[in-house]
This record gives C-alpha cells, sequence and structure tokens, in this order.
C-alpha cells in the first residue's frame, strides 16, 4: 500500500502581486485574511475580484495571499472555456507564453499580457513526509482515488520541501470527476 494524502480540491483564485493590489483595491491597501490553508503561509482573502477573459466573465474570484511577485490566476479547463480562454495546464509560478486577462476589483482594473493557468496536479510534502513516502521533489507520481467514482491519475508532480505540509492539489474538474468529498485521500503509486 503507498502513501496516502488528504485531497484538497483547488477552486477558481488568483495570486496577486503588490502592484496589482494597489490598483485592485486601493493605494497602500493589505490583503485581508478569512483563513489559513493548510499549506504554511498560505491563506484565503476577503478580496475579490472579476476575471475578464474574450467570451464572459468570471464574478467574484477569491485571492489568496500573501502577494507574490507576479500574478497569477489559477483556473479549471472548465473556467477557461467559459470566458474564451485556451490556458495550458502549468505548475504555479511556470507563466511564460500564457494567456492574459481582465481583473477587475473595486478600485481599478489591470490588464494582464500573461499569467492565466489550469494548475498541474500536484502534492505538497514535508521533506519528512516526502522521505516516508518514497519521494522527491520534482517526482512524477500517479495517484488512485477509491470510492464511487475512483480513478487514478498521472502525471502528479511532488513539491517537497520544509515550507510545505502534506495535501494533494486537484482543481475542481478532477476532483469532481472523481467524486471527491472533503474526506478525499489520494494514495501515492510509484
Amino acid at each position: 500500500m503507498g502513501y496516502k494524502v488528504q485531497v484538497g480540491l483547488s477552486n477558481k483564485h488568483l495570486h496577486l502581486s503588490k502592484e496589482h493590489v494597489a490598483i485592485l483595491f486601493g493605494e497602500g491597501h493589505e490583503l485581508v485574511k478569512t483563513k489559513d490553508l493548510v499549506q504554511p503561509g498560505q491563506f484565503a482573502c476577503e478580496e475579490k475580484v472579476d476575471v475578464v477573459g474574450p467570451k464572459g466573465t468570471l464574478k467574484g474570484i477569491r485571492v489568496l495571499g500573501p502577494e507574490r511577485p507576479e500574478t497569477q490566476v489559477e483556473l479549471s479547463m472548465t473556467d477557461c472555456r467559459s470566458i474564451g480562454l485556451k490556458a495550458p495546464v502549468r505548475e504555479s509560478g511556470d507563466l511564460d507564453g500564457t494567456p492574459g486577462c481582465k481583473l477587475v476589483g473595486p478600485c481599478g482594473e489591470v490588464e494582464l499580457e500573461k499569467g492565466v493557468i489550469v494548475a498541474l496536479r500536484h502534492i505538497h510534502l514535508s521533506s519528512a513526509q516526502a522521505e516516508e513516502a518514497g519521494v522527491v521533489d520534482k517526482q512524477w507520481v500517479s495517484i488512485k482515488l477509491e470510492g464511487e467514482r475512483g480513478v487514478t491519475f498521472h502525471n502528479v508532480l511532488i513539491r517537497a520541501g520544509n515550507k510545505y505540509e502534506a495535501e494533494c492539489h486537484l482543481d475542481t474538474d478532477e476532483g469532481n470527476a472523481a467524486g471527491c468529498g472533503p474526506d478525499a485521500v489520494a494514495e501515492i503509486i510509484l
């Protein structure tokens, strides 16, 4: 039996640069934390923005903190199709060659030249958890999810290091395909 990790479904969200926080929410604005996320230092914010593509708008998309060097919008393939974007599946932070969109906040708008991705499914593990699971950072694995709609996903990236805590991130399309509920668990298959 392989190492098991709690599944966290990642709904559409975005990470903002300091510059874009100021434009969208006003000069000097600080992101307001509503709850901590599983990954240390990461949190959901009170702030929301509209994401505008060529064919439509996704209203009230949650901002996650803290601020990042570059603004990044993470959507599912279904979300992208609904607003007319063709975003690539990418690891967080790999934004070269990605499409942009317009962000609309209460105080202003930002026209992104790049930054929209469909997040690559991945597993966060601390260094000790990775050692226990027998995996290393940047390794590719498969995962198995049990249940009525049980599935096996391939091409799952391990992100291991001391800044992480055990959690498997799937987007809502993947989670819905597998019938994931709040207690879903993924088994790592090497």
